[in-house]
């Protein structure tokens, strides 16, 4: 494997790349993360099993699609590619530190209003379906908001779920109450990272940088609503944001919905205590 990724690499590169150093990182729950080097230059190579090449792909075009918007730092694509066994992608590479300071937390708040914020679109959805995790993410052009993410979101997840055996509650019901509770909630498209938590983001010495994107053009407070659902990001984050693009009226109440899609599907992907979690979530948003 790590033959063909030199090989493709200095293809890549048009000089011959030879790994020197290769040190294993932490993160990653998914796939296996390296630092390579050749002694002058290092990358990010993330590497998984062969059928995640197009997965791959995906969050290549996502990276693009974000690096377009000049607004948040994103890691350049060098290659994606595969060996026999191994799909892989490489990504530029720089040290980083967990986004734990308050000038660079109030620095990507500005930043990802901006993004929020960048171009005009009338609908939902994205030009492709993507992954959110491991999972697929259906992202069908839909001008209604409270439908789009009442079937395209939480039906979907609920249904995975209930392909695997797992019947939290009736999908038809339940998402009509989704649709319902969002009826009057018709906000602006805004393209979204999709996957904002604390593990998804970090700072260098060039500012923020975040990465692992899930794209979509949705309503801007599922971002938000995501960086509360694992804890970690300073309030100084959440005063930048607000000092570029102030949150709206209800944002509280729906906060659990949108929270919810992250919670299933981390259900889906690892089971466990996320079952617990998204059977009184559930409970919560049907008592608001």
């Amino acid at each position: 494997m790590w033959q063909a990724i030199c090989e493709q690499l200095s293809d890549t590169l048009m000089f011959s790349y030879q790994i020197i150093e290769k040190e294993k990182l932490n993160g990653g729950d998914i796939s296996d993360c390296y630092m390579i080097s050749d002694g002058n230059q290092r990358y990010f190579v993330k590497i998984n099993s062969k059928d995640f090449y197009q997965k791959f792909e995906i969050e290549v075009e996502n990276l693009r699609y974000l690096r377009e918007t000049s607004t948040i730092d994103v890691p350049e694509c060098i290659l994606t590619g595969c060996s026999k066994d191994n799909a892989f992608i490489i990504l530029n590479y720089l040290p980083t530190k967990p986004l734990d300071d308050g000038k660079a937390s109030r620095l990507f708040g500005e930043q990802l209003a901006e993004l929020h914020l960048w171009g005009e679109q009338k609908e939902y959805g994205f030009d492709q379906d993507n992954f959110i995790g491991s999972s697929l993410q259906p992202n069908q052009w839909d001008r209604k908001w409270s439908r789009f993410f009442a079937e395209q979101r939480i039906g979907w997840q609920l249904q995975l779920l209930r392909e695997k055996g797992v019947n939290l509650i009736d999908i038809s019901d339940f998402t009509s109450l989704i649709q319902n509770k969002l009826a009057n909630h018709q906000p602006k498209p805004s393209l979204l990272h999709g996957d904002l938590w604390y593990g998804n983001c970090s700072r260098t010495v060039f500012g923020p940088l975040c990465y692992d994107p899930a794209c979509y053009w949705g309503d801007r407070e599922c971002d938000l609503a995501m960086t509360e659902l694992f804890g970690g990001f300073q309030p100084d984050f959440y005063q930048g944001y607000e000092s570029i693009a102030p949150l709206n009226y209800g944002y509280e109440e729906r906060k659990d919905i949108y929270n919810l899609y992250h919670i299933l599907n981390h259900c889906n992907q690892f089971g466990g205590h996320y079952l617990d979690s998204s059977e009184v979530l559930i409970k919560r948003i049907l008592s608001l």
